[in-house]
């Protein structure tokens, strides 16, 4: 299982850094409402400008967490636990303005995989 949860751990934090830094003003099929970049999906969503800014902060830091994770163990499941929060969350806005299920589908598969990360990693913890 070590080498899946180290695959998944590079999947999705390369995926949150993908996303958040090379792509957030591309626009894509999955942007939330009729958002053209992440700016403009936040606000779709009815989020404040400052959300933006925090959720992108700490996406940003949870992705370097899993990333660092690969040579300190014990970071992995706090980045992981925070990033399958965040994705929850990704999803209820996409289920609140009412997006095509398929728009959903990233923050989905990065939801299974942050759990996956959660469950292998918490032996840290136990």
């Amino acid at each position: 299982m070590q080498c899946v949860t180290l695959f998944l751990q590079l999947i999705v934090a390369f995926g949150l850094l993908n996303v958040w830094i090379l792509r957030r003003n591309q626009e894509t099929p999955y942007r939330g409402s009729d958002g053209k970049s992440l700016k403009e999906e936040f606000a779709a969503y009815g989020l404040p400008a400052w959300a933006f800014y925090a959720v992108g902060l700490i996406k940003i830091s949870a992705a370097l967490l899993l990333i660092l994770g690969l040579w300190l163990p014990y970071l992995v499941f706090p980045a992981a636990a925070v990033v399958s929060l965040l994705m929850m969350g990704a999803i209820a806005m996409h289920l609140k303005v009412k997006d095509p299920y398929m728009k959903s589908m990233p923050a989905f598969i990065m939801l299974v995989c942050s759990i996956g990360i959660c469950m292998d990693s918490l032996q840290w913890y136990l």
